[in-house]
């Protein structure tokens, strides 16, 4: 069984990504279970997609310690959701760090990096992931779902592979955003760093 937190912030596409990880998995004939705790994210707030693959699936949620891989859009995200993580399981996740509205309202600092060295501290095999850089390079801040997912499949955390992904992208996203997911989903399994590797 694999369990994959998926962790971000409203608009990042953190729900697409969960059911694109699921869909790709049952293309495969393997169990898929997936949920979401959404809240606020309409307005910039906390979003958790919970990714359960295998064939002992029977609840939708993934309990405290049983996260194989957390999926983190944002530092902040990624360390809210450290509690999931199990013993030497990986956490990948995008440099860039979105100001939350609470921080913005009340004029705080907030950058990412103290939580990049949180995660750095206390995470045994963290990959890290450009995704403004990516972002960039394929023309549209709303492909870092894809990237992350191709870094994730590059360091063999979903069991799944990126030909596979690819197929479901293709089959799932609308004909005009398929070659710039593509393009993410390729450039992101390139562009990590394996800063914790053990």
């Amino acid at each position: 069984m694999i369990n994959c937190i998926l962790a971000g912030v409203g608009g990042q596409g953190t729900v697409l990504a969960s059911k694109l990880i699921a869909q790709t998995a049952m293309n495969r004939g393997i169990k898929a279970r997936t949920a979401e705790t959404i809240g606020m994210a309409q307005r910039g707030g906390s979003v958790v997609s919970h990714v359960r693959l295998g064939k002992d699936v029977h609840s939708p949620l993934i309990p405290l310690k049983s996260a194989d891989v957390i999926i983190g859009f944002e530092p902040a995200e990624a360390v809210r959701c450290l509690s999931y993580l199990k013993t030497k399981g990986t956490v990948i996740v995008s440099q860039k760090a979105i100001k939350p509205v609470t921080a913005s309202l009340s004029d705080t600092d907030y950058d990412g990096n103290e939580m990049l060295e949180y995660l750095r501290s206390q995470v045994s095999s963290l990959i890290t992931v450009d995704g403004e850089r990516i972002c960039a390079q394929c023309g549209s801040s709303k492909v870092l779902n894809t990237a992350l997912l191709g870094a994730a499949i590059s360091a063999h955390a979903l069991g799944i592979s990126l030909e596979e992904m690819e197929r479901t992208i293709k089959e799932k996203l609308p004909s005009k955003l398929v070659a710039m997911n593509l393009q993410a989903l390729y450039t992101g399994a390139q562009g990590t760093s394996k800063e914790n590797l053990q």
